[in-house]
């Protein structure tokens, strides 16, 4: 099975010999990778089966060359894209898929959603992200978060942030009555944890998961991270039974001959009323061999939900390997190791949004392994939602 997984061996040896070599040179530098790795050229991209690079050259050190089109980068978008600037002293390395990129700069006033134009400077590669460096230390790092992100939730933030379009929507508005229900679900999160209501859901979503799990195993397999998590959740969360049927007759992992579907764009994918509580469920898969980051939700829509006085906002995360279900686990938005490691992406906010967030996956990863329901930290929940209201 291929998940497009990083050869770490081959990206690590490749970064140590790019680090050893400084020939001050940029083709002599490219001769010596071409005779030592096993790279196709494509223009001025080299590339193997799991990471690409494109090398530049900078007399003064500084870093405003036109790296790159857009519309070429887009190939590469799916595994880790890597910059080599050449210096008289030092090879410098960084990551520049689009969730590393601020802007486009080049030939970009076309720029659209449907219109793929311009390319990028090596200024608008992002040096720092949520407080990472991006240099050679972090490269497996830092991919694990644009893994799961991907290029096309990354083009809608780079037309706007290249064409000064104003974003459509507002942040939402918080007065004392929604900031004090705000406050609130993290203690509705705790009760919900430990009724009934909770072993009754966890159930349900465990016997929709049995139903169509042969089906989920095929779909897991699929390259495309939105499309796979699509499918996963309309198996689970969706409403057509005869669509399900029908996907699991004709699912493969080549995405574009499976049949069309519809999946909600609301903060959670099941809904389910109980007597005391207004739920909603995320579901999320986790490739257990993949170092990956998974998205979590919009704050804006987090925090509207949150403001209604029964809501509670629960995580179903599936953990799949090559051949199996590895186990699930139900979690509260509030579990305290993931707010601990809840990271809050912060170039997507000032668009009239208060951005969005993302999962640390090794923590996903020990919770699926090791489920721990309802540890909960009131205040560490509190002081995290008063961060984000505060945005």
């Amino acid at each position: 099975m291929n998940y497009s997984l990083i050869n770490k061996a081959m990206l690590k040896d490749f970064i140590l010999f790019v680090k050893a070599n400084r020939t001050g040179n940029k083709s002599n530098l490219i001769n010596l990778i071409r005779s030592n790795f096993a790279f196709t050229k494509d223009r001025s991209v080299y590339y193997c089966n799991t990471f690409a690079v494109r090398f530049c050259f900078s007399r003064s050190g500084s870093f405003s060359n036109t790296v790159l089109s857009l519309s070429n980068l887009q190939k590469y978008d799916n595994i880790p894209f890597l910059v080599c600037l050449v210096t008289s002293d030092e090879n410098k390395l960084f990551i520049a898929n689009t969730s590393f990129l601020k802007k486009i700069s080049h030939s970009s006033q076309q720029l659209r959603n449907d219109n793929i134009k311009g390319s990028f400077n090596g200024s608008d590669i992002m040096k720092d992200y949520n407080g990472i460096e991006n240099n050679s230390d972090n490269i497996e790092n830092l991919f694990a978060y644009h893994r799961e992100i991907g290029f096309e939730d990354n083009l809608p933030r780079l037309v706007e942030a290249t064409n000064n379009i104003v974003p459509t929507g507002n942040k939402f508005l918080i007065d004392n009555k929604k900031e004090a229900l705000i406050l609130e679900s993290v203690s509705r999160a705790e009760s919900f944890s430990k009724s009934q209501d909770y072993i009754l859901l966890k159930s349900e979503l465990d016997n929709k998961l049995e139903k169509y799990k042969e089906t989920i195993l095929v779909a897991s397999h699929i390259e495309n991270v939105n499309i796979r998590g699509r499918i996963i959740e309309y198996l689970i969360a969706g409403d057509d039974e005869g669509l399900k049927q029908k996907l699991t007759r004709e699912i493969t992992t080549e995405y574009s001959k499976m049949p069309s579907f519809q999946t909600r764009n609301t903060l959670g994918d099941y809904l389910r009323d109980f007597p005391n509580y207004q739920t909603t469920t995320d579901i999320k898969t986790k490739i257990m061999i993949l170092n990956s980051n998974p998205k979590a939700y919009n704050i804006d829509k987090f925090l509207e939900f949150m403001s209604i006085d029964n809501s509670v906002l629960m995580f179903y995360f599936i953990g799949v390997d090559a051949t199996k279900i590895v186990n699930t686990t139900l979690v509260s938005v509030y579990q305290e190791n993931i707010i601990d490691t809840t990271a809050i992406q912060f170039h997507w906010a000032g668009r009239n949004s208060r951005g969005v967030t993302q999962f640390d996956g090794t923590t996903i990863h020990n919770l699926i392994n090791n489920p721990t329901n309802n540890k909960i930290d009131t205040k560490k929940a509190k002081t995290f939602l008063t961060t984000i209201m505060n945005m």
